[in-house]
Protein backbone atom coordinates (compact mmCIF):
# COMPACT_ATOMS: atom_id res chain seq x y z
CA UNK A 1 0.00 0.00 0.00
CA UNK A 2 1.11 3.57 -0.71
CA UNK A 3 -0.08 6.28 1.68
CA UNK A 4 0.01 9.99 0.87
CA UNK A 5 0.32 12.33 3.87
CA UNK A 6 -1.11 15.48 2.33
CA UNK A 7 -0.03 17.84 5.14
CA UNK A 8 2.85 17.64 7.60
CA UNK A 9 5.41 19.97 9.15
CA UNK A 10 8.87 18.44 9.03
CA UNK A 11 9.98 22.07 9.04
CA UNK A 12 8.95 22.20 12.71
CA UNK A 13 11.76 22.57 15.26
CA UNK A 14 10.63 19.39 17.03
CA UNK A 15 12.00 17.39 14.11
CA UNK A 16 15.34 19.14 13.73
CA UNK A 17 17.46 16.53 15.53
CA UNK A 18 16.36 13.42 13.65
CA UNK A 19 14.23 14.46 10.73
CA UNK A 20 16.43 13.11 7.93
CA UNK A 21 16.30 9.61 9.36
CA UNK A 22 12.61 10.02 10.16
CA UNK A 23 11.75 11.07 6.61
CA UNK A 24 13.66 8.08 5.23
CA UNK A 25 11.78 5.84 7.66
CA UNK A 26 8.46 7.12 6.36
CA UNK A 27 9.25 6.02 2.82
CA UNK A 28 10.38 2.59 4.04
CA UNK A 29 7.00 2.21 5.79
CA UNK A 30 4.69 2.86 2.82
CA UNK A 31 4.39 6.64 3.26
CA UNK A 32 5.46 7.30 -0.31
CA UNK A 33 4.51 10.98 -0.56
CA UNK A 34 4.46 13.76 2.03
CA UNK A 35 3.53 17.41 1.54
CA UNK A 36 5.63 19.56 3.87
CA UNK A 37 3.61 22.69 4.41
CA UNK A 38 4.96 26.18 5.00
CA UNK A 39 3.24 28.70 7.24
CA UNK A 40 5.70 31.64 7.13
CA UNK A 41 8.76 32.61 5.12
CA UNK A 42 11.29 30.53 7.05
CA UNK A 43 9.17 27.39 7.19
CA UNK A 44 8.24 27.73 3.52
CA UNK A 45 11.91 27.99 2.57
CA UNK A 46 12.70 24.99 4.75
CA UNK A 47 9.90 22.95 3.16
CA UNK A 48 11.29 23.70 -0.29
CA UNK A 49 14.81 22.73 0.79
CA UNK A 50 13.50 19.44 2.17
CA UNK A 51 11.70 18.76 -1.09
CA UNK A 52 15.01 19.14 -2.91
CA UNK A 53 16.69 16.65 -0.58
CA UNK A 54 14.06 13.91 -0.65
CA UNK A 55 12.23 12.74 -3.78
CA UNK A 56 9.04 11.83 -1.87
CA UNK A 57 8.73 15.27 -0.19
CA UNK A 58 6.69 18.04 -1.83
CA UNK A 59 6.30 21.58 -0.53
CA UNK A 60 3.77 24.33 -0.09
CA UNK A 61 4.55 27.92 0.81
CA UNK A 62 2.41 30.59 2.40
CA UNK A 63 1.76 32.89 5.34
CA UNK A 64 -0.75 31.41 7.77
CA UNK A 65 -3.25 33.58 9.68
CA UNK A 66 -1.24 32.84 12.82
CA UNK A 67 1.99 34.19 11.33
CA UNK A 68 1.01 37.70 10.30
CA UNK A 69 3.75 40.16 11.25
CA UNK A 70 4.25 43.86 10.64
CA UNK A 71 6.17 42.90 7.49
CA UNK A 72 3.47 40.59 6.17
CA UNK A 73 2.96 42.52 2.91
CA UNK A 74 6.64 42.10 2.05
CA UNK A 75 6.47 38.47 3.16
CA UNK A 76 3.60 37.80 0.77
CA UNK A 77 5.64 39.25 -2.09
CA UNK A 78 8.48 36.87 -1.22
CA UNK A 79 6.06 33.93 -1.09
CA UNK A 80 5.25 34.55 -4.73
CA UNK A 81 8.92 34.14 -5.60
CA UNK A 82 9.29 30.98 -3.51
CA UNK A 83 6.19 29.47 -5.09
CA UNK A 84 7.92 29.31 -8.46
CA UNK A 85 10.25 26.56 -7.22
CA UNK A 86 9.79 23.22 -8.98
CA UNK A 87 8.37 21.08 -6.17
CA UNK A 88 5.96 23.65 -4.74
CA UNK A 89 2.50 22.14 -5.27
CA UNK A 90 0.26 24.73 -3.58
CA UNK A 91 0.01 28.07 -1.81
CA UNK A 92 -0.54 27.38 1.85
CA UNK A 93 -1.25 27.04 4.49
CA UNK A 94 -3.34 30.21 4.29
CA UNK A 95 -6.71 31.26 5.62
CA UNK A 96 -8.40 32.62 8.73
CA UNK A 97 -8.06 31.80 12.43
CA UNK A 98 -10.40 33.64 14.77
CA UNK A 99 -9.67 31.24 17.62
CA UNK A 100 -6.08 32.33 18.22
CA UNK A 101 -6.27 35.80 16.65
CA UNK A 102 -9.35 37.95 17.12
CA UNK A 103 -7.74 41.39 16.88
CA UNK A 104 -6.55 41.40 13.26
CA UNK A 105 -9.45 39.86 11.38
CA UNK A 106 -9.40 42.42 8.59
CA UNK A 107 -5.67 41.92 8.00
CA UNK A 108 -6.15 38.15 7.99
CA UNK A 109 -8.79 38.50 5.28
CA UNK A 110 -6.55 40.82 3.25
CA UNK A 111 -3.56 38.44 3.43
CA UNK A 112 -5.75 35.45 2.58
CA UNK A 113 -7.08 37.15 -0.55
CA UNK A 114 -3.62 38.34 -1.60
CA UNK A 115 -2.32 34.77 -1.49
CA UNK A 116 -5.31 33.43 -3.42
CA UNK A 117 -4.33 35.96 -6.08
CA UNK A 118 -0.81 34.52 -6.13
CA UNK A 119 -2.20 31.00 -6.49
CA UNK A 120 -4.28 32.10 -9.46
CA UNK A 121 -1.35 33.92 -11.03
CA UNK A 122 0.85 30.81 -10.72
CA UNK A 123 -1.91 28.30 -11.53
CA UNK A 124 -1.63 26.54 -8.16
CA UNK A 125 -4.25 25.23 -5.71
CA UNK A 126 -4.41 26.54 -2.15
CA UNK A 127 -4.25 24.82 1.24
CA UNK A 128 -6.70 26.35 3.69
CA UNK A 129 -6.38 26.71 7.46
CA UNK A 130 -9.66 27.83 9.00
CA UNK A 131 -10.69 27.90 12.64
CA UNK A 132 -13.83 29.49 14.03
CA UNK A 133 -14.11 31.52 10.81
CA UNK A 134 -16.46 29.46 8.66
CA UNK A 135 -18.66 32.28 7.38
CA UNK A 136 -15.80 34.59 6.39
CA UNK A 137 -13.77 31.76 4.87
CA UNK A 138 -16.60 30.64 2.60
CA UNK A 139 -17.51 34.22 1.69
CA UNK A 140 -13.92 34.99 0.65
CA UNK A 141 -13.69 31.82 -1.41
CA UNK A 142 -16.95 32.56 -3.20
CA UNK A 143 -15.77 36.05 -4.08
CA UNK A 144 -12.15 35.06 -4.85
CA UNK A 145 -12.49 31.50 -6.10
CA UNK A 146 -9.11 29.84 -6.74
CA UNK A 147 -9.00 28.55 -10.30
CA UNK A 148 -7.28 25.34 -9.20
CA UNK A 149 -9.40 25.13 -6.03
CA UNK A 150 -7.52 23.39 -3.21
CA UNK A 151 -7.79 21.62 0.13
CA UNK A 152 -9.41 22.29 3.47
CA UNK A 153 -6.52 20.96 5.54
CA UNK A 154 -7.20 19.35 8.92
CA UNK A 155 -10.80 20.17 8.12
CA UNK A 156 -12.84 21.24 11.13
CA UNK A 157 -15.61 18.77 11.94
CA UNK A 158 -18.24 21.27 10.85
CA UNK A 159 -20.84 19.88 8.49
CA UNK A 160 -21.82 23.27 7.07
CA UNK A 161 -18.20 24.12 6.25
CA UNK A 162 -17.71 20.75 4.56
CA UNK A 163 -20.91 21.08 2.52
CA UNK A 164 -20.02 24.58 1.33
CA UNK A 165 -16.42 23.62 0.62
CA UNK A 166 -17.54 20.68 -1.49
CA UNK A 167 -19.97 22.86 -3.43
CA UNK A 168 -17.09 25.15 -4.32
CA UNK A 169 -15.04 22.23 -5.61
CA UNK A 170 -12.56 21.79 -2.76
CA UNK A 171 -11.04 18.63 -1.35
CA UNK A 172 -11.49 17.76 2.31
CA UNK A 173 -8.49 16.49 4.27
CA UNK A 174 -8.98 14.72 7.59
CA UNK A 175 -6.33 14.29 10.27
CA UNK A 176 -5.90 12.54 13.61
CA UNK A 177 -8.70 14.45 15.33
CA UNK A 178 -11.29 12.21 13.61
CA UNK A 179 -10.11 9.38 15.88
CA UNK A 180 -10.66 11.28 19.14
CA UNK A 181 -13.25 9.63 21.36
CA UNK A 182 -15.62 12.60 21.57
CA UNK A 183 -15.04 13.93 18.04
CA UNK A 184 -18.34 12.67 16.56
CA UNK A 185 -16.57 12.61 13.20
CA UNK A 186 -18.58 9.90 11.44
CA UNK A 187 -21.25 12.17 9.95
CA UNK A 188 -18.60 14.55 8.61
CA UNK A 189 -16.64 11.70 7.03
CA UNK A 190 -19.82 10.36 5.41
CA UNK A 191 -20.48 13.76 3.83
CA UNK A 192 -17.29 13.66 1.74
CA UNK A 193 -17.46 11.75 -1.55
CA UNK A 194 -14.57 9.39 -2.18
CA UNK A 195 -13.16 11.48 -5.02
CA UNK A 196 -12.70 14.53 -2.74
CA UNK A 197 -11.15 12.84 0.24
CA UNK A 198 -7.58 13.30 1.53
CA UNK A 199 -5.71 12.12 4.61
CA UNK A 200 -3.00 13.89 6.58
CA UNK A 201 -1.23 13.96 9.92
CA UNK A 202 -0.47 17.67 10.43
CA UNK A 203 2.68 16.32 12.13
CA UNK A 204 3.93 17.02 14.74
CA UNK A 205 0.43 17.98 15.91
CA UNK A 206 -2.82 16.06 16.43
CA UNK A 207 -1.58 12.53 16.98
CA UNK A 208 -4.49 10.13 16.55
CA UNK A 209 -5.66 7.71 19.21
CA UNK A 210 -4.02 5.83 20.87
CA UNK A 211 -1.08 8.26 20.63
CA UNK A 212 -2.96 11.47 21.40
CA UNK A 213 -0.71 14.01 23.11
CA UNK A 214 2.51 12.59 21.68
CA UNK A 215 4.58 13.97 18.80
CA UNK A 216 2.86 12.95 15.57
CA UNK A 217 4.62 11.55 12.49
CA UNK A 218 3.48 10.51 9.04
CA UNK A 219 3.40 6.88 10.14
CA UNK A 220 0.14 7.70 11.89
CA UNK A 221 -1.59 8.65 8.64
CA UNK A 222 -2.47 4.95 8.49
CA UNK A 223 -4.62 5.37 11.61
CA UNK A 224 -6.48 8.24 9.94
CA UNK A 225 -7.04 6.04 6.90
CA UNK A 226 -8.20 3.18 9.14
CA UNK A 227 -10.89 5.37 10.74
CA UNK A 228 -12.13 6.47 7.32
CA UNK A 229 -12.14 2.86 6.12
CA UNK A 230 -14.35 1.87 9.05
CA UNK A 231 -16.84 4.68 8.45
CA UNK A 232 -16.92 4.26 4.66
CA UNK A 233 -16.99 0.44 4.94
CA UNK A 234 -13.91 0.06 2.78
CA UNK A 235 -10.64 -1.80 3.16
CA UNK A 236 -7.55 0.05 4.31
CA UNK A 237 -5.92 -0.58 0.94
CA UNK A 238 -8.91 0.98 -0.84
CA UNK A 239 -8.67 4.14 1.27
CA UNK A 240 -4.92 4.30 0.66
CA UNK A 241 -5.39 3.98 -3.10
CA UNK A 242 -8.26 6.48 -3.31
CA UNK A 243 -6.63 9.18 -1.20
CA UNK A 244 -3.29 8.69 -2.94
CA UNK A 245 -4.92 9.22 -6.34
CA UNK A 246 -6.89 12.23 -5.05
CA UNK A 247 -3.78 13.92 -3.64
CA UNK A 248 -1.88 13.40 -6.88
CA UNK A 249 -4.81 14.88 -8.80
CA UNK A 250 -5.25 18.05 -6.76
CA UNK A 251 -1.49 18.66 -6.51
CA UNK A 252 -0.97 17.65 -10.17
CA UNK A 253 1.68 15.04 -9.46
CA UNK A 254 2.42 12.68 -12.31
Amino acid sequence: MDFFDSHAHYNDERFLENRDNLIKEMYENEITNIVCSGYNLDSSTDAINLSKSFPHILATCGISPNDITQDVDKDVEKIELLAKEDKVVAIGEIGLDYYWNKDNKEKQREVFIAQIDIANKLNLPIVIHTREATVDTIEILKENLPVKRGVFHCCPLNQELIKEGLKLGFYISFSGNITFKNAKSEDCIKLVPLDRLLIETDSPYLSPEPFRGKTNTSLNVKLVAKKIAEVKELSLSEVAKITNENAKRIFEIK
